[in-house]
């Protein structure tokens, strides 16, 4: 169940509107590393949490309404930079898609397809899509998730911010950087109070592992390498179940030839 309030999460202005900015902007709405993404991924994510998960369900959840707010920040952004741009340009924009693009750099569908406002879209104008989402079941592995999530984020909003010159646009961009500075601390925090977060899943018996390779770095070289001496092919693994070793070839072994095919596939060339 949500609540809606007409009150932004954080208050957004736009001093010099820019139609382009505007486009580069949706990346943050609708893109891999966007606003929607967090907010669908970390729903998943507690949906599929039973009871004795509660407390991770509930920080789930409130950082996936968090992220719905952010994405109406965004759109609220991106309209703005579209209807507030010169009288000239808007007369400019209605006559042909294509000026609008000439022109402004935008996106023609934001004024063919939603009236110069926010899409659901990325910053080419590629729908948002299911496929960025990670929602394993496995608590460990989608906390790992989120933290890269939220890094790709952060890195994004970082270059929005060094484009624009716009003070509204980089203060409300200075604060989507701190919530993702927050929130990449509070999944790493998250992980730390999970009693074995690695290898995920930790909940498979490790003794059914191929012993001589679940803790070897393996060479690809064509030509065996000596061990580089490196902290992930010597020492003890972060998860204190193993030590690191190095194997400077890998196995190798097996035919790497398929049987033949059925006849009724005609996969030969000709009838035999």
């Amino acid at each position: 169940m949500f609540y809606h309030d007409s009150e932004l999460q954080y208050e957004v202005t736009v001093e010099n509107p820019d139609p382009h900015f505007a486009k580069l902007l949706q990346q943050a709405i609708g893109g891999q590393e966007g606003e929607m993404r967090v907010a669908m991924q970390y729903m998943f994510q507690a949906w599929a949490l039973p009871e004795e998960y509660e407390t991770y369900r509930t920080l789930l959840m409130e950082t996936a309404v968090e992220e719905l707010g952010h994405i109406e920040l965004l759109a609220a952004a991106v309209t703005e930079n579209l209807r507030g741009s010169p009288k000239e340009m808007r007369d400019e924009t209605e006559e042909t898609a294509a000026a609008a693009a000439a022109m402004t750099g935008q996106n023609p569908r934001q004024f063919l397809s939603s009236g110069l406002s926010a899409m659901p879209v990325d910053s080419n104008g590629v729908p948002f899509s299911g496929g960025y989402i990670v929602a394993s079941g496995n608590l460990a592995g989608d906390l790992y998730a989120n933290v890269m999530a939220e890094g790709t984020g952060r890195t994004l909003a970082t270059r929005l911010w060094e484009y624009t010159d716009d003070p509204g646009m980089k203060d409300m961009l200075s604060y989507l950087i701190a919530r993702d500075t927050m929130h990449q601390n509070q999944w790493l925090a998250a992980l730390e109070s999970l009693d074995e977060p690695v290898p995920v899943p930790a909940s498979f018996p490790q003794e059914e592992e191929n012993q001589e390779v679940n803790y070897a770095f393996m060479s690809t070289m064509r030509e065996p390498q000596d061990d580089p001496n490196l902290p992930w092919t010597q020492g003890e693994a972060p998860d204190g179940k193993g030590e690191f070793s190095y194997l400077a070839e890998q196995p190798g072994d097996g035919p790497g030839i398929p049987p033949e095919p059925d006849p009724s596939t005609y996969n030969t060339p000709e009838r035999e």
